[in-house]
């Protein structure tokens, strides 16, 4: 694959401060592979990248459960970088040397990527400022928990680790990106997502006579067509609010009407303001479209992240940044995801931007993630450093290139 050349920039190139660490970064990035943890849970994990920072001559600063947070430079801080560090509950099914030794747990969403980026970038900038090449400080967190609702980035926020951070990047892996190239986009890039679970009882009977029993099977029916018809009628169709449902369980015969049901799903929107209205309106339609059943309902509704909003200044700081080190022709325009992501509570916080780091092999499969065979490829690993290091530079001395 052609690259166009880097453009010429004041700043250092992060290339030459990172190539004596690559090798430490793979071999990092395979143990926290091989030994993924699940949310609040990433006690080794956090030993492991405070083990790491340390031997660099760096002082971590644990959070209060699991993850910690670094500063790299002097004087106030100009830029905070943010990486996720838990692994889903999902069975490894990659064959890799390096697998999951759990069962049941993996890195199916490419946090291991994430966090070693971002470890990357901390030992260049240590490096760099060692040497006298840093200006300014930069604080990089490497939050718990992004795997759960409403998500680890509230819990360090409550924590104050985002006090005196002015703006703040991450990035999340894109397995339909080839590795050596960014996704960028302004304004949306992740939808809100809520959980919704719903309960509903009535009196049973045999289906030859629905007329003497609550119908609670046609009432599930019912409220899993027509709740999202009718939010896609009451609330702006830009905002793109989606109802899908991933769970319906009722009875055991079939000719026997149930006395329970369940059902439960998730409503994602691209738009924060049409989030909450369509969050107050969902609770209203579902038990509007069961009464005429007469069922009890017990529905429990739970609020998500919202979207994550790419500030347009943050944004244009990547693709500086990207600019710079990799060249304009490895940014692509990424679409809109209706996946969540807590960082969202971070940029509802200050100024931010995600970017979506490619991780496919040239040529190679395309994954999706969430997937227990996802293989990202390793050589993303060193974009997404150069990426986030060059950014950090940028953000030191205002975001100005020569």
């Amino acid at each position: 694959m052609t690259r166009e050349p880097a453009q010429q920039s004041s700043h250092p190139a992060i290339g030459p401060w990172l190539a004596p660490l690559l090798p430490q970064l793979i071999g990092f990035r395979r143990d926290v592979h091989a030994n993924p943890e699940l949310s609040f849970q990433e006690f080794r994990t956090t030993e492991r990248i405070t083990a790491a920072l340390q031997a660099a001559g760096l002082e971590p600063q644990p959070l209060e459960s699991t993850g910690l947070f670094v500063d790299i430079g002097d004087g106030d801080i100009r830029l905070g970088l943010r990486a996720d560090i838990d692994a889903l509950p999902i069975l490894e099914e990659t064959g890799l040397d390096y697998a999951s030794t759990r069962n049941g747990v993996c890195h199916a969403c490419g946090h291991d990527i994430h966090t070693t980026v971002m470890l990357g970038v901390a030992l260049t900038l240590g490096r760099m400022h060692a040497a006298g090449e840093l200006g300014g400080r930069i604080r990089i967190i490497f939050q718990p928990a992004e795997e759960t609702m409403p998500g680890g980035a509230l819990s360090v926020i409550e924590q104050g680790v985002l006090e005196g951070v002015p703006r703040i990047l991450a990035l999340h892996c894109e397995p339909r990106v080839d590795a050596g190239m960014i996704g960028t986009r302004i304004g949306a890039i992740t939808s809100a997502s809520d959980t919704i679970k719903i309960e509903l009882t009535g009196r049973g009977g045999h289906t030859s006579r629905p007329h003497l029993t609550e119908d609670l099977v046609f009432a599930l029916a019912e409220i899993a067509v027509n709740v999202p018809a009718v939010l896609n009628r009451r609330i702006d169709v830009r905002s793109a609010v989606s109802v899908v449902w991933g769970q319906i369980h009722a009875g055991s015969a079939p000719n026997a009407i149930p006395a329970a049901g369940y059902m439960a799903g998730t409503m994602r929107c691209l738009d924060g303001a049409a989030w909450e209205s369509a969050g107050t309106l969902l609770d209203e339609v579902v038990r509007q479209v069961a009464v005429p059943y007469g069922v009890d309902v017990k529905l429990e509704h739970t609020r998500g992240v919202p979207p994550v909003v790419n500030a347009e200044a943050e944004t244009d700081l990547i693709e500086r940044a990207a600019r710079a080190e990799i060249g304009s022709t490895s940014i692509v325009l990424t679409p809109q995801s209706m996946g969540g992501e807590d960082f969202a509570w971070m940029t509802h916080k200050i100024p931010g931007a995600m970017m979506r780091l490619g991780t496919r092999a040239p040529g190679g499969e395309t994954y999706d993630l969430h997937r227990g065979d996802y293989i990202p490829d390793e050589r993303a690993i060193e974009t997404g450093v150069r990426v986030m290091a060059a950014a950090a530079l940028r953000a030191i001395d205002g975001g100005q290139d020569a």
